[in-house]
């Protein structure tokens, strides 16, 4: 079953808050494992509110277990939005999604809910909620600077990245990011890093509360740990043996997610399911310290221990204090 088309199950006792009509978009971030998605939903009961995601692999139908994505009967009542939009061979844009997610948000508000963001992937938020403009894309372009990296390989593509954008240069590392930015530099004549988001923040486009979720680091760990092995108990790996054969390694986005690409190699017996399973966990612990990397750097955000006994209503507080 899709995400937003979650069985309506109501579980909130309590009488939802009315929305404003200029109430703000709420937005919970963090790094992965962090409570981010309990929080949200308990916080779409109490507000009378619904979810958009920003997660940018919990856009592929299919990906459930090795996303984490709510289930039905976690999502209760709740409207979730921007979920499985996106078929696992299909590459997933960030310009796109800034346009999606603001048009729900458009079309939430319209209904006098509460619109609430929820996600670890801190570009598709920021584009959401600041003022960044994405670059053209041209497929054929594209195909060409392709081919020339099978038969000639990366170096020479750097070279060029690094004489006409060597702030670029510098920073990329793998081959679709350096195919991405050459396009880019080719195609518009700007430089790939003209168009990524400044630590400098813009003014938001719209009136928005940052929450984030601080997590012990040990603690996160050991959380990162038990998902990855529940994740092996429940199925992943017959899950990514059907996507497999759905289409899963035509994708340019999907096979190189966190998991997915580790029982790839298991389908492929390159990895053990042990191995896998390590290697994931690793993987993701890497990915959570990027995230909160990412999130810090916004003065804007919000920071609520969790886990808390009274997180939601820490929640409601903080978003209390930001309207006054």
């Amino acid at each position: 079953m899709r995400a937003d088309e979650l069985s309506p199950l109501s579980t909130t006792t309590e009488a939802p808050v009315a929305a404003a009509p200029t109430a703000p978009l709420i937005v919970l971030v963090g790094p992965t494992a962090s409570g981010k998605s309990a929080l949200g939903i308990e916080l779409a009961e109490r507000l009378d509110g619904e979810i958009i995601n920003a997660d940018s692999m919990q856009l592929y139908q299919g990906m459930d277990i090795g996303t984490a994505k709510v289930t039905p009967d976690e999502a209760g009542a709740v409207p979730h939005h921007l979920f499985d939009v996106l078929d696992v061979t299909r590459e997933a844009s960030v310009a796109d999604f800034q346009e999606q997610a603001r048009r729900v948000i458009g079309e939430i508000r319209a209904r006098g809910k509460t619109p609430i963001m929820v996600g670890g992937s801190g570009l598709y938020v920021r584009a959401v909620i600041d003022v960044i403009e994405f670059p053209p894309t041209d497929p054929e372009l594209r195909s060409r600077l392709t081919r020339r990296l099978e038969e000639q390989g990366a170096a020479p593509l750097r070279l060029e990245l690094r004489e006409l954008d060597p702030e670029s240069a510098a920073v990329i590392k793998d081959d679709r990011r350096l195919i991405r930015a050459l396009e880019v530099v080719l195609l518009t004549g700007r430089t790939f890093s003209s168009f990524m988001p400044q630590r400098i923040h813009e003014p938001s486009l719209e009136p928005v509360v940052q929450l984030g979720l601080d997590v012990d680091r040990s603690l996160l760990h050991q959380r990162i740990a038990h998902r990855v092995q529940r994740m092996e108990e429940q199925g992943l790996l017959e899950e990514v043996r059907r996507l497999d054969d759905a289409g899963l390694r035509r994708g340019r986005t999907a096979p190189r997610a966190i998991g997915y690409q580790q029982f790839l190699q298991v389908l492929d017996d390159e990895l053990s399911l042990a191995e896998a399973i390590e290697s994931t966990t690793t993987a993701t612990r890497k990915f959570a310290r990027r995230q909160e990397t990412w999130f810090r750097a916004d003065p804007r955000v919000t920071w609520l221990p969790a886990p808390s006994e009274d997180l939601c209503g820490q929640a409601l507080e903080a978003i209390r204090r930001a309207q006054r």
